[in-house]
């Protein structure tokens, strides 16, 4: 059943991609519903994506069914209610606004071969960074909020080693290597909407599980990085 559950959610998972990818190519003047490079990411994400989900069931179930639990809490303050109910569409506006820069705006000139193949890998990189971070953690639900009652622990090792917010650290590259793979650099630009909401959902997150997650003030100090090693 958490299979069945888990393969769903990732064709609707692209089929959302889609939605935000293609409709827009196809209806904006000089677009099209054939769109290559946004197909062929597609078609091999969603792949990949199934086949990480067949082995997250059988090797960690419960990190697969913690990531499908999609469950509203009322215990959710209105700023993390607020901060969650954004980030989904402002990432999903920024996809979308890739197509039309593309076919349409044309605001900046088209990336090399070589830059949109690195595009690629960075979507790799980012999605490979997203899937260790929830193997590695059983509770990386996608909302934030007090797990204690769940018996939450503290996950440190690992990616959590390196950066205290490793799933979203892997959305940057994923989201880069989009815009770069599907041939726009404004589209990176655009994507300062939703990175600025990330950040406020970390800073959210991180007040919740100070006082919530026992040992996670001294985890602070140990991972000093939030999202970019060195950076923040």
């Amino acid at each position: 059943m958490l299979i069945i559950k888990g393969l769903l959610g990732g064709v609707f998972q692209v089929a959302v991609l889609a939605l935000f990818l293609i409709v827009p190519a196809g209806l904006v003047p000089g677009g099209t519903w054939l769109w290559e490079r946004a197909l062929i990411f597609l078609a091999a994400y969603g792949v990949i994506l199934e086949i990480v989900i067949v082995a997250f069931a059988v090797k960690v179930p419960d990190s697969l069914r913690a990531r499908l639990d999609t469950r509203t809490s009322g215990g959710q303050s209105a700023g993390e209610r607020m901060v969650n109910g954004l980030l989904i569409p402002v990432l999903g506006a920024a996809m979308a606004f890739i197509p039309v820069d593309v076919f349409y705006l044309k605001l900046m000139s088209t990336p090399p071969f070589a830059v949109s193949v690195a595009g690629g890998v960075l979507i790799l990189v980012g999605f490979a960074i997203v899937a260790a971070a929830i193997y590695q953690n059983s509770f990386a639900v996608p909302r934030v909020e007090d797990q204690s009652e769940r018996g939450q622990t503290l996950v440190d090792t690992g990616v959590y080693g390196v950066v205290r917010h490793p799933l979203y650290a892997g959305i940057l590259p994923y989201m880069v290597g989009i815009a770069l793979w599907l041939e726009s650099y404004a589209g990176l630009i655009v994507l300062a909407a939703p990175v600025a909401l990330l950040v406020v959902r970390i800073l959210v997150e991180e007040r919740t599980l100070r006082q919530t997650l026992p040992g996670y003030t001294d985890y602070t100090k140990r991972v000093r990085y939030r999202l970019v090693p060195f950076v923040w």
